[in-house]
């Protein structure tokens, strides 16, 4: 297998590298020569980790071996997200460890398996008619202003109005989950903080603990109807979350059930703009497929990494205990083993086995039923308000090594 020919020092968490564009030629290039490819790092670009660097997991299959391995592939040694400011310490990123995402089992197997009854059919399919009324109104308010920002107007609005709704957090506080979600991830991006310090992304987080926690004992003294009063009162066999385990599942659903929906919803309709075939036959047919192809078209969550527990091979590499995986579902997405014709947006696509929701296994996302959900009334609300939409200048580009956002993008909605 020939050696794969990038530049000297090319990081594929860099977020210089993801503010100019994806790097699917470099990803294709990875699969072809070097599916398991060492992506060395200097302290000064390792995002936090300072270790040398990580393996870089281009194909879908072996990205779907690691993720079915907590035992072999942790999530909690040094956490799930790949790039992290540069300044932060270990002890900072074990203090992490309370998020979903940076557990192993069996931890990890007790709070999901609480904060699962909340994500049901049953309970997300009871947020329809709400989320569709919603989704109506915030297209109409944006198409009766002709034109603007459709990140902030359009993709933004439902994933945080949802939060909102499943929470019970009254609608006037959704915008301070925006800027808070927005502060604590794009760490990497000077629209949203300092870019050589913690503290935006620090205080951002302490905020949204405060509210959660406030939210927990309120919901505590007095009971109500909706998923915070189920968290975090015991149920039948006494479960329930603490107020720090409620905390993070609220920073995780702000962060998550946020930032990643709305960059699906502003790549998809980025991938309709640019396929006028594709949005044609949506507006006509709708089909059920649609959701997913465009999560994997957009794949906002670029990676996330797990850390080696003992020595392994892989790829014909041998992977270090202590060592870093980087698991590139904006890769895998694309693998021509895995998809037909993977570059080409596809609404019927079926079957569509995307990784995009986090790859398979335990941290396959608690979320997807609702996102499929919202990503679904969006574009059907879309399509009957403002079906000429059309872009007045190529989308802003997130600065962020690991996130596969849009921040800003001007459209004209009639």
């Amino acid at each position: 297998m020939p050696a794969p020919t990038l530049p000297a020092g090319f990081d594929f968490t860099d977020p210089a590298l993801w503010e100019t564009r994806n790097p699917t030629t470099e990803f294709a290039e990875l699969r072809r020569t070097a599916p398991v490819w060492w992506n060395a790092q200097s302290d000064a670009t390792s995002g936090g980790f300072c270790d040398g660097g990580y393996w870089v997991i281009s194909k879908h299959e072996d990205i779907k071996e690691i993720s079915r391995k907590p035992e072999l592939f942790s999530s909690q040694l040094k956490g799930s997200i790949i790039r992290l400011p540069g300044e932060v310490t270990m002890e900072q990123i074990e203090l992490t460890g309370a998020l979903l995402v940076n557990m192993d089992p069996p931890k990890h197997t007790k709070i999901r398996r609480i904060i699962s009854k909340g994500f049901s059919p049953r309970a997300v399919e009871g947020l329809r008619a709400a989320l569709a009324e919603r989704a109506a109104r915030i297209v109409h308010a944006a198409a009766r202003d002709g034109g603007g920002d459709f990140v902030e107007q359009v993709a933004a609005e439902l994933p945080l109005q949802a939060i909102a709704e499943l929470l019970g957090v009254p609608q006037q506080d959704r915008r301070k989950l925006f800027q808070w979600s927005n502060a604590m991830l794009n760490y990497d991006d000077p629209e949203f903080g300092d870019t050589h310090s913690t503290d935006s992304s620090t205080a951002a987080s302490v905020e949204i603990l405060g509210y959660a926690w406030n939210m927990a004992e309120q919901r505590r003294a007095t009971p109500g109807d909706d998923i915070v009063t189920q968290l975090v009162n015991a149920d039948l066999d006494g479960e329930a979350l603490g107020s720090d385990e409620f905390g993070f599942f609220v920073i995780l659903l702000a962060v998550a059930g946020n930032e990643t929906t709305r960059n699906a919803i502003t790549h998809g309709m980025k991938a309709f703009i640019d396929n006028p075939e594709q949005w044609e036959l949506y507006k006509q047919q709708r089909p059920r497929t649609a959701p997913d192809e465009i999560v994997r078209w957009a794949t906002p969550v670029a990676a996330f990494q797990r850390t080696a527990t003992a020595d392994t091979e892989l790829g014909g590499q041998l992977i270090r205990a202590g060592q870093r995986v980087g698991l590139f579902y904006s890769s895998a997405n694309f693998d021509e083993d895995a998809f037909e014709d993977p570059f080409t947006f596809d609404v019927l696509r079926d079957p569509n086995p995307h990784l995009a929701f986090g790859g398979t296994g335990a941290h396959f996302c608690v979320g997807a039923n609702l996102a499929r959900l919202e990503i679904d009334l969006m574009f059907n609300a879309i399509a009957d308000a403002m079906p000429n939409l059309t872009q007045l200048a190529e989308p802003e580009r997130l600065r962020n090594g690991w996130i596969n956002g849009i921040k800003h993008w001007q459209v004209r909605y009639a």
